[in-house]
């Protein structure tokens, strides 16, 4: 059996690796076709190249539901072991898009490996935690693993709505009660903090038609651009007045409720626009109920409808409610934080947050799964990258866990050495 000592010397020995691998992954973009794309394929395949050793690699796609002709890929690989369960790192393959191209310095579909950073998107978002499950998981493919398997899931279709990922994964039964689950799906400087909690998400879309005319004769027209601007404003005062209790539990105290997607309306300066829509992201605390809150936006779009004459719809986009949150007396909580504490010298605490991860499907699902990560900070902006130090402190804590539930099959609560390495933000 591999001490780990040989296997953090493994981890440390495959930094060029880990550089190579992601630079190469992130030349593949993962798009789904709602964003411009033709899904994860690609990208798949070149992972699935890089996933040698296991006792199985399975691959699932599932069509597209917009577009049936592309195929959304997932991918399980197991390394199976002689006790009950599976330790499960999940990461999504998806990515968003890119963006203006004037903003980045280096090509967004480029990996470019720089002053200690691999720079391209998806490469934080969450290229770090494919990269660091694989290499974590390496040292232990010739290994007799005496307690848990080892699980690693690349999942699609994260940025969008997960139904085609780790949603399907879970209604096929892929995963089970005996499993820890681990989510590296957003990190904290320094490692200090593992995620156990979300707020619920409603994306909404606000969709006005009025009457197109003439800038100089806005009498004779509907200006939706005008009561869209109107109605907007009214939601971003009156729905944090309403759901405006904080909780200390969360990174961001409070509910979020963001305008964000909004076409062009017309092309010309002098024609008043008879059309306009807006979509809002709203990050809810999990004791509010989302149908109350949809209730009120549509209650104050219907307002402004009788008030201006226009036609609004209100458009539900996406709605996830929270699940429970994960317990922080469980097993792999404690492993998990026990392997954070002996790598890096300090133990992290369970918090919530407002972004949304695969881990909250779980949580729906009745499992425990726990988010953690190194850094953080540039996932969806231009220029996003991975800092290679925060890389391998990952593949470190992680192949600790590894080591620990799998190869030693030790599941009660220990506290190790510690180690020198450090998180960088």
């Amino acid at each position: 059996m591999k001490s780990l000592e040989a296997v953090l010397k493994e981890v440390d020995g495959s930094v060029d690796g880990m550089i190579e691998t992601m630079v190469g992954m992130v030349r593949y973009p993962a798009l789904a076709p709602v964003n411009g794309g033709r899904g994860e394929g690609e990208k798949a395949d070149y992972l699935m190249s890089k996933l040698v050793g296991f006792d199985s690699v399975e691959r699932i796609d599932v069509p597209d539901d917009t577009d049936p002709t592309v195929m959304r890929p997932n991918i399980l690989a197991r390394k199976n072991g002689r006790g009950k369960g599976t330790l499960w790192i999940v990461a999504h393959i998806d990515v968003v898009p890119a963006g203006d191209p004037e903003l980045w310095d280096t090509p967004p579909f480029e990996g470019v490996y720089r002053d200690g950073k691999v720079y391209g998107r998806g490469t934080e978002d969450n290229g770090q935690s494919v990269i660091s499950s694989m290499f974590a998981s390496r040292p232990f493919l010739d290994q007799e693993l005496e307690g848990m398997s080892i699980g690693i899931a690349y999942v699609a279709d994260e940025e969008t709505t997960s139904k085609m990922g780790i949603r399907h994964l879970i209604d096929l039964g892929k995963f089970s009660e005996d499993d820890v689950i681990m989510v590296p799906d957003w990190g904290s400087p320094g490692g200090i903090q593992i995620e156990v909690a979300e707020k619920s998400m409603l994306w909404l879309r606000f969709v006005i038609e009025g009457k197109t005319t003439h800038g100089s004769t806005p009498e004779r027209g509907i200006n939706a651009y005008r009561v869209s601007t109107l109605l907007l404003t009214d939601l971003m005062e009156s729905l944090p007045e309403r759901f405006g209790d904080s909780d200390p539990m969360f990174v961001g105290k409070v509910s979020t409720f963001e305008p964000t997607k909004r076409p062009a309306t017309v092309e010309n300066v002098n024609t008043i626009p008879g059309y306009d829509e807006f979509c809002m992201d709203m990050r809810i605390l999990p004791r509010y109920d989302l149908d109350e809150v949809e209730a009120l936006c549509r209650e104050i779009a219907d307002s402004y409808a009788r008030d201006s004459g226009a036609t609004i719809r209100v458009e539900e986009v996406e709605k996830h409610t929270a699940g429970r949150p994960s317990s922080v007396e469980s097993d792999g909580f404690r492993a998990l934080a026990d392997a954070v504490e002996m790598i890096t010298g300090h133990r992290p605490q369970g918090v919530g947050i407002g972004g949304g991860t695969c881990a909250n499907f779980f949580r729906q699902s009745g499992y425990d799964a726990y988010v953690w990560q190194c850094g953080g900070g540039t996932l969806h902006a231009p220029n996003e990258h991975v800092v290679v130090e925060n890389l391998v402190t990952d593949a470190k804590v992680y192949a600790a866990l590894i080591h620990r539930l799998c190869l030693e099959g030790v599941t009660r609560r220990r506290r190790g050495g510690r180690s020198s390495t450090r998180c960088r933000t």
